[in-house]
């Protein structure tokens, strides 16, 4: 049986529902990407990363192919093909006593991948980030 954030999270990845991020995410959830430097702190700014990656990785192609896991935290491997570049990474996931997720780290290889990524997430938060 998996915990509660890793099986809500992949039903929010499976159905491209970043509405769900809402009630999964942790209001001081901490969210580390392979390509910014800073860890970003807070709901707002993590529900903005993780729904932009679900549209840029949530695509036909995607799926984990492996998880590991711990008392409250747990990896997830997975794979997906971007504009025929593969991409292979990990998500890196802690939750809290009441399911709800508080750190989420990314890493990606190989190094096309991840500025294939770069450019795309770029992209696409500068088209979703608030004016």
């Amino acid at each position: 049986m998996q915990p509660l954030a890793i099986e809500n999270w992949h039903k929010a990845m499976k159905g491209r529902d970043a509405s769900a991020l809402d009630t999964l995410l942790a209001d001081d959830v901490v969210f580390q990407s392979p390509v910014v430097h800073t860890p970003q702190k807070g709901k707002a700014i993590t529900k903005l990363y993780l729904s932009a990656a679900m549209n840029v990785l949530g695509n036909g192609e995607f799926r984990y192919t492996g998880e590991w896991m711990g008392p409250n935290s747990g990896i997830l491997e997975f794979e997906t093909v971007i504009d025929g570049i593969s991409v292979n990474g990990i998500d890196m996931i802690g939750w809290n006593d009441k399911g709800q997720i508080t750190s989420f780290k990314v890493m990606v290889r190989p190094l096309k991948a991840i500025n294939k990524l770069h450019e795309m997430m770029g992209k696409l938060l500068m088209e979703m980030a608030p004016k």
